[in-house]
Parts: C-alpha cells; sequence; structure tokens
C-alpha cells in the first residue's frame, strides 16, 4: 500500500531569490500522526503549500497517496485538493456561507455531490467534530472553539487522505483545546499538525519532524525529540516551564 505521503527532494525558492527549502525528503504512512515542529522561518509554512499544489515550480516531488503533485494538470490538482485538507489557523478563513451546514456542504458540492450523498457527507462530518446540533445555525454565532472544529468539518465532508492543520491550539480556552484534542484524535485519517504548541503535540502525535533551515532536521518520537534539550535548543524550541513530556499522554 502506498504511504499517505511522500516528499521527495524538495527544493523551493520564492520569485524575490529567498531560498525557503532545501531538499526536504521524509514519508508519513496512513493513519499516521505526525507533528511538523520549527522555528518560524525554518520552511514550514512552504511546505505545506506544497502539499496540495499552492505552491510549485521548485525542485523534487511531493506525491499523496501515490498521486503525484503536478500542478500543470487540472484534473490532478483537482483530486490532490481533495486528498489534502488543510484547515487554516483562523477558522474565519474557511467559514463564509450563511449556515454551518453550508459551509460544510461547499466543498463536496463544488465537487459534483448532490442529493442524499452530500447530507450524508455534512452530517457525518459535523457529527465527527460534535456540531451536528449546530448545523443550521450562522457559522459567526459560535465560540471560536466550535469554529474551529466545523472548520474541521468542512474540510473532513470531503473525505481527504490527509489533513493538515496549521496551529490548531492558538487561542483556544482550555475547555476547547481538550475537546479538539478529542476529535483529532477520533479521526481514522491521517493527521500532520504544524504547531508550536510542544504539549499538544506530544499528547497527539506519536511522531514529530523538526524542520530547521529549511530541511528536516530531526524525524522520529515525539517524546524521545522533546526530551532532548540540546537538540530543541539548537532549533530554537522550548517546553513550557514544568512540562515534562514523559507525562504526556495519547
Amino acid at each position: 500500500m502506498d504511504p499517505s505521503l511522500e516528499v521527495r527532494g524538495l527544493a523551493y525558492a520564492y520569485p524575490d531569490g529567498t531560498q525557503a527549502l532545501y531538499g526536504v525528503d521524509f514519508t508519513v504512512g496512513r493513519g499516521e500522526r505526525v507533528a511538523l515542529l520549527g522555528p518560524n522561518g525554518a520552511g514550514k509554512t512552504t511546505l505545506v503549500l506544497h502539499l496540495n499544489g499552492l505552491l510549485h515550480g521548485g525542485l523534487g516531488a511531493v506525491r499523496v497517496g501515490g498521486l503525484a503533485v503536478d500542478a500543470t494538470d487540472r484534473k490532478v490538482l483537482r483530486e490532490i485538493r481533495r486528498r489534502v485538507g488543510i484547515v487554516f489557523q483562523d477558522p474565519d478563513d474557511q467559514l463564509f456561507m450563511p449556515t454551518v451546514r453550508e459551509d460544510v456542504a461547499f466543498g463536496p458540492a463544488n465537487l459534483g455531490v448532490r442529493g442524499a450523498e452530500l447530507n450524508r457527507r455534512v452530517e457525518l462530518a459535523l457529527t465527527r467534530v460534535g456540531m451536528l446540533e449546530v448545523a443550521d445555525r450562522p457559522p459567526q454565532h459560535l465560540s471560536f472553539g466550535q469554529r474551529r472544529r466545523v472548520a474541521v468539518a468542512t474540510v473532513l465532508a470531503m473525505e481527504p487522505e490527509i489533513l493538515v492543520l496549521d496551529e490548531p491550539s492558538s487561542n483556544l480556552d482550555p475547555a476547547s483545546r481538550r475537546e479538539l484534542a478529542e476529535v483529532l484524535l477520533s479521526l481514522d485519517v491521517t493527521v500532520l499538525m504544524v504547531t508550536h504548541d510542544l504539549p499538544y503535540a506530544a499528547e497527539l502525535c506519536p511522531r514529530a519532524l523538526i524542520m530547521s533551515g529549511g530541511v528536516v532536521a530531526a524525524d522520529g518520537p515525539t517524546l524521545d525529540i522533546l526530551g532532548d534539550d540540546e537538540l530543541l535548543r539548537a532549533h530554537r524550541l522550548e517546553l513550557p516551564f514544568g512540562f515534562n513530556p514523559a507525562s504526556a499522554t495519547r
């Protein structure tokens, strides 16, 4: 079986000449939950934008479920963007319809899904994030944590291969943080979580990558990586005061 994600020799420079990626290599198996850690400017966002073809034109290759990301082929790119669902840091970037139900239906409807199948996808996605009861409410009437869970549902309705989360715990109160963690742990999709929240990474992701200087600087069990003080210091990562990685549960 093909892995969910393969990145090989990925290098990229922006039009102004800034080199962001210098040759990134890693593989993520189906169903894995992997944290992508690293300081600001490490290349994490640039990498993520290559996963569904929003950025392209550099060197190397990305494959999702065995399908190569090819930004020149509209049919392939459409399928890649279905397979790779990105949940942005600000849920309001993804929620723009009059009701939650319409927001969750928007993506699959654009793929031509209609009728009973569309209703099934919407209700299943909202059920998976615990938000079915607000389906007919305007998203702007929900709390920030609820909107983030609805944003996850908008991606799940597309039945993706990979769920990519950009700083999922940011701006959440403790209860919303716990509720989102419970949702993410219950999902049966591959998860790539970009985060500066090292305790959240320890709780949710058995494996972690550190990106630094446009390359993968470390790849291994999350608790081992977070327990390596020298490695964390070398890449400007800091654990919260009093947090012991060995105490994390998942």
